[in-house]
Formats: C-alpha cells, structure tokens, sequence
C-alpha cells in the first residue's frame, strides 16, 4: 500500500496585488494575502466595479412587469 500525503502546497496569485499566496488551512484570507487586499476587493464589488454577466430572460418575465401585472390585479 502506498500511503504518501501530497507535500506540495498549491499556490494562487492574489487577486489584487497578484503577489504569490499559499492556498492552505493556516491562510486565513486566502485567496487574497491579506486582509487589506480581501477589504479592496470588496469595495470593488461593493462599488459595481466587478459584476457577473448574466443573460437576461423572456420579455415576459422581467420582475418590473410582473409587479405591474400583480398591482392591477390587485386594484380590480
């Protein structure tokens, strides 16, 4: 049997500063190297800098319409 423990550790690029982080239990802000760079990144999110594409759906369904169709049926 061959019980071997894989000994090399991955490493990431931090995605704000780009400097090298071990990705690994002990590294509490990972992938980010440090707390600052996790708080910076999410500013930019917080900010709109950063987004998600998204497709959007039917014409149908956009939630704006939906809510006008739910209102009038409401006032009737």
């Amino acid at each position: 049997m061959n019980n071997t423990v894989p000994t090399s550790i991955k490493k990431v690029n931090c995605p704000t500063c780009q400097k090298i982080v071990e990705w690994k239990e002990e590294s509490l802000f990972r992938p980010f190297c440090s707390k600052k760079c996790q708080l910076i990144d999410f500013g930019e999110w917080a900010n709109e800098n950063h987004s998600i594409p998204v497709e959007e759906g039917p014409e149908d369904f956009k939630l704006d319409e939906f809510e006008l169709k739910g209102l009038d049926a409401e006032d009737s």
